[in-house]
């Protein structure tokens, strides 16, 4: 099967980096299934991998956690899927990548694709969407409700991946009050679009800037990018 790999970490630049190979179909055993991918993104862990981790055990490392395509084949202890299914996810960091015509990957960490995307946009899904997911329900807990605060949450850097998603699941699956940040005019139209209910420019002091909108304190702040130049300033605006 065709595949994309590297035999050791070089910079990008160098031919070498990122190669065409043929390697070896691979064979679904126990809970995998077999993907024929359709469709990957790339995700910053692909290029701090790529950049950073050589080959174990093997000649070529191929690197790739989302993607999107069809099963093509399973292992005798799949319960979940069967052959012809459109499937999305997110793989394991602790196996080859689906940068590859043919993909193993467990069951147990696949979706069924949307109808309504294509391969590409599907693909685009799921590492982001797990990330944001995780943050807001399993970390922050934003469905709890914190004593004098405003029901509302800062997502700094509202027009990236992840935080693309999370506006997007916090107006959809929350009565947050929805405050992301953008410095650009096409990414603030962008957050915009996406729902958000204010948008900050994280260019400028933020804690003015969420005073100004006179909700109150928030009670959540999502930090995607650049934490440790708005820590003070996240410090200074969320409720105690």
């Amino acid at each position: 099967m065709r595949a994309v790999g590297y035999e050791k970490p070089l910079p990008i630049t160098d031919e070498a980096s990122l190669v065409d190979i043929e390697l070896p179909k691979p064979v679904p055993a126990g809970p995998d299934i077999l993907v024929e991918v359709k469709a990957v993104s790339v995700n910053p862990v692909d290029y701090k991998v790529r950049r950073s981790t050589p080959p174990q055990d093997t000649r070529w490392k191929v690197i790739g956690w989302d993607a999107a395509g069809v099963v093509a084949a399973v292992g005798p202890d799949v319960t979940l899927f069967e052959v012809g299914d459109a499937v999305v996810y997110a793989g394991s960091i602790t196996r080859p990548g689906t940068n590859a015509e043919f993909h193993l990957v467990d069951e147990r960490i696949v979706g069924r694709k949307p109808k309504s995307l294509n391969w590409a946009e599907a693909a685009a899904l799921p590492l982001t969407s797990i990330t944001a997911w995780e943050a807001l329900f399993d970390r922050l807990d934003v469905t709890k409700d914190v004593p004098g605060a405003a029901r509302a949450i800062v997502i700094i850097g509202g027009a990236g991946g992840v935080g693309s998603i999370a506006v997007q699941i916090a107006r959809q699956r929350t009565d947050l009050t929805v405050i992301a940040t953008a410095s650009r005019p096409e990414t603030r139209d962008w957050v915009e679009g996406l729902g958000a209910h204010h948008v900050l420019d994280h260019a400028k002091p933020l804690a003015a800037q969420v005073e100004a909108l006179g909700i109150g304190a928030p009670a959540f702040v999502f930090s995607t990018t650049h934490t440790d130049k708005h820590v003070g300033e996240i410090a200074e605006f969320i409720a105690p």
